[in-house]
């Protein structure tokens, strides 16, 4: 790619485009890009000296042909003006998988993929390293917390990448060293059936060249891969990798010893709360073990992670009142995070918001979804985030809401939210979704901290 001297982003406001931008501008690159909405990743991006529009118009885009490379996302929609006009004139245009793909070549490459639970992990490896010195460059899938950015730097060669199976993307990496944390059928609408889901699971898996580290359980064998495989588990004594002795500290934190194949890291304290991050830690002290760094490294990573944005992400935190945001948009990742936050305060009332992502997933999950939220005290259901779909006949919040058998729920527009909160009393408050409802996180602070003053 050495032969562009620009590079233009269509759909940069997303988590893993804006990363990939990033590393563009770090590398001197005069980088711009468009975005259907503003958002705070996008501020922040203009914030660094990258311009960001917010009109489908083909006029911003640089009209030297030979020397701009784009890069577009598969969730813009195909006959989107300016990804037509650069298809139809010539340009060198390439989705965001293939650019993860070629950053990584001559290089270490570690990957986490799954259903769920692959940005913490990854995000956490990449603090590992970096906080103890190793060093790596990391594109990652959220916010990370201890930095405040998804793109980190290094002249180590070695990448940490959250490996994404929306579109068939990870199929671009060819990583050393793969987490799998789950094989839940998802993006339906890309893959058809659960089963060609499975199987492309099982394509990264033979792309991988040293060492696959599988949740226990998973369908990964030696006819999947040349690599040596191995197992991780929250605390089944059967994994390879997993946690024994597991308890909390007076904060809430998880205490655990983690059991591999050459010993124990006794008293690892995990620096963000929730069940669900002691399980994403084994995983991530599994990969930089086979990586070979020190275990002593490893417990010190790990206690200083402070996570990542919109994971269990607490904003309120006090006693009688507590607000948490999720990014949680499939049924096994609302059900694990419902436990945790339940687990994290027991006894306590948990009402949840939760924002459907996507026509088709609602569609294909809704019993799922339903079985999850029938967990929480309250729901307030909002009606479905549509993202790249148009509506589909049929397919609306309720196929979800009226299977719900929680012992209170509400169905709301989101445009209700705030009003409806105003006089709603809660206790623990929890936001879920991968659609827009991370602009509520702000109001809904904003609203209950006022709360707290009366």
């Amino acid at each position: 790619m050495s032969q562009f001297s620009k590079v233009y982003f269509i759909g940069i406001g997303g988590i893993g485009m804006s990363a990939i931008a990033r590393y563009y501008k770090f590398k001197g690159y005069p980088v711009a890009g468009y975005d259907r909405t503003p958002s705070e990743l996008t501020h922040a991006l203009e914030n660094e000296g990258i311009y960001v529009h917010y009109t489908d118009d083909p006029d911003y885009i640089p009209k030297d042909v030979a020397s701009t490379l784009i890069v577009f996302t598969p969730a813009i929609p195909s006959d989107m003006k300016e990804l037509v006009y650069v298809k139809e004139h010539g340009y060198t245009v390439v989705k965001r998988s293939r650019m993860l793909g070629e950053l990584s070549k001559g290089q270490t490459c570690l990957a986490v993929a799954g259903t769920h639970g692959k940005t913490t992990t990854s995000t956490l490896v990449a603090h590992i390293l970096t906080d103890c010195g190793a060093g790596c460059s990391a594109f990652l899938g959220g916010i990370s917390k201890n930095y405040g950015t998804n793109l980190l730097m290094s002249q180590t060669p070695v990448m940490v990448a959250e490996a994404d199976e929306f579109d068939r993307s990870f199929l671009q990496l060819h990583p050393a060293i793969a987490v799998i944390t789950a094989m839940d059928p998802d993006h339906l609408d890309i893959y058809g059936t659960p089963e060609e889901y499975r199987k492309a699971f099982k394509a990264f898996a033979s792309q991988v060249t040293r060492t696959v580290i599988a949740k226990q359980g998973l369908d990964i064998t030696s006819s999947d891969t040349e690599a040596v495989i191995l197992h991780y588990s929250y605390d089944d004594p059967a994994a390879d990798y997993h946690a024994r002795n597991i308890r909390t500290d007076e904060l809430g934190h998880y205490i655990f010893d983690l059991v591999h194949p050459d010993g124990i890291i006794g008293d690892i304290r995990c620096g963000i709360p929730g069940w669900v991050n002691v399980e994403n830690s084994v995983a991530a002290a599994a990969v930089c073990l086979c990586h070979g760094i020190r275990p002593a490294d490893i417990k010190k990573g790990i206690g200083s992670f402070q996570g990542v944005k919109r994971r269990l992400d607490v904003h309120v935190g006090t006693p009688g009142l507590t607000y948490i945001d999720d990014y949680a948009h499939h049924p096994e990742e609302l059900s694990s995070a419902i436990s945790s936050i339940k687990a994290m305060y027991p006894g306590r009332k948990l009402t949840a918001v939760f924002q459907p992502h996507l026509y088709t997933r609602t569609r294909d999950f809704a019993e799922g979804f339903a079985a999850a939220l029938s967990k929480v005290d309250k729901l307030i259901l909002l009606d479905i985030y549509p993202a790249r779909e148009e509506p589909i006949p049929g397919v609306s919040s309720e196929i979800i809401f009226d299977k719900v058998t929680a012992p209170e729920k509400v169905l709301l527009k989101k445009e209700e939210l705030m009003d409806y909160l105003k006089d709603e009393p809660v206790d623990v408050l929890a936001t879920f979704g991968a659609g827009n409802i991370d602009r509520f996180i702000e109001p809904i602070t904003e609203l209950l901290e006022e709360r707290l003053k009366r």
